[in-house]
């Protein structure tokens, strides 16, 4: 049997193979970012579908750190019991779930919050809609905005937390110099650019307890000028190690990344596959903490030489689940021909008309 097979565990967390779901926005909550039967429903197929952990929806820890409609949420009590639904079935089936805790920043849906969009500085081009740069105040507030959504995510049966520090999102914003542009103790040098994410550990950590797991997920670069770099990623890597995080997820860019980034489309060949793999190789020789890595994995056969030359512990995949969410029963059983995702993007289109997520290119090409 492969290595991806091989029962592992995170700080306690038992794990059935190397397989992880990454989060996405699925388009799939209630307007208040409450749970709906549609997103228990996708959770409990990708748990049917053999993931050994699946990775939920990025929540919103605060309503002014929306990303957008339709998104789940994790910021007042009264969304437990719809989150409580969403990890029961998973544990029914046998798989691990864990919920990635998120703030918008500056990309915030300030239309859909009525609020102005939370920012590290105010910089021309970054963000849309009215912001206001972060006081230490909001910084603090914040920073107890992740605390208390982690305690709710371990109450409504979690079994591990994931910070986002990746993709422009707040806290990857504090560590990027292109948005950082403060005077105080959270801008200039790394670690003040740092402070905040070492504090959210800090402050999630102290909710959950040392043998609750925590992950992070945090860009390898940018991938735009001035922006975060390998080597400031790579000493950002070893801070989190040195307080405490369970594992890294390794992703990569921001939302107007455009060209300097990896192709995420028309991955159709195993050379366009794994586009983060030098970074990650970086990071496993340097950071003894277990590595997630996403972006672009297609084939069991790249996926398995990413195991074995040490480049990665997991592998985790969003869009080949979405389109088949039984792809690792599948390549358990002995069919390791690659996932049928063409990396077209077309999923998000439905779910950004209020349908939620799915293969489009599935279905026309049932039709």
């Amino acid at each position: 049997m492969s290595r991806l097979f091989d029962p592992t565990s995170i700080n306690g967390m038992s794990l059935s193979n190397r397989f992880v779901r990454s989060a996405t926005w699925e388009g799939m909550a209630t307007d208040d970012g409450a749970c709906t039967a549609r997103l228990v429903e996708l959770m409990t197929a990708l748990a049917e579908g053999g993931v050994g952990l699946i990775i939920s929806s990025h929540a919103y820890v605060s309503p002014e750190g929306q990303a957008g409609p339709w998104q789940l949420g994790i910021y007042q009590d009264e969304l437990i019991p719809g989150l409580e639904s969403i990890t029961t079935p998973v544990h029914d089936r046998g798989a691990k779930i864990v919920a990635q805790l998120a703030h918008a920043g500056c990309f915030a849906a300030s239309k859909l919050t009525g609020q102005s969009s939370m920012a590290a500085s105010i910089v021309a081009g970054f963000g849309s809609g009215p912001q206001q740069a972060m006081t230490v105040e909001d910084i603090q507030k914040t920073v107890a905005a992740f605390r208390a959504a982690a305690k709710r995510a371990q109450e409504a049966g979690f079994d591990g937390v994931q910070i986002h520090a990746a993709h422009g999102y707040l806290l990857s914003q504090f560590l990027s110099p292109a948005f950082n542009r403060r005077e105080d103790q959270y801008g200039g040098k790394l670690r003040n650019r740092a402070r905040i994410l070492i504090e959210v550990l800090g402050a999630v950590r102290a909710a959950v307890g040392s043998d609750f797991p925590v992950l992070i997920k945090m860009n390898c670069q940018d991938f735009i000028e001035n922006g975060l770099t390998l080597e400031d990623s790579l000493r950002v890597g070893a801070m989190l190690a040195e307080n405490g995080i369970d594992a890294i997820e390794l992703s990569g860019g921001i939302p107007i990344s455009g060209k300097l980034i990896p192709s995420r489309t028309g991955i159709n060949s195993e050379e366009k596959e794994a586009y983060f793999q030098q970074e990650a190789l970086a990071f496993k020789k340097q950071i003894d903490v277990p590595l997630i890595l996403v972006g672009g994995n297609r084939s069991f056969q790249i996926s398995e030489r990413l195991v074995d030359e040490g480049a990665a512990d997991y592998i985790s995949l969003c869009r080949p689940l979405i389109r088949e969410p039984d792809l690792i029963n599948r390549w358990k059983s002995g069919d390791r021909t690659k996932a049928t995702c063409v990396s077209d993007n077309l999923c998000f289109k439905p779910a950004r008309q209020g349908q939620g997520i799915y293969c489009l290119t599935e279905e026309r090409q049932r039709d």
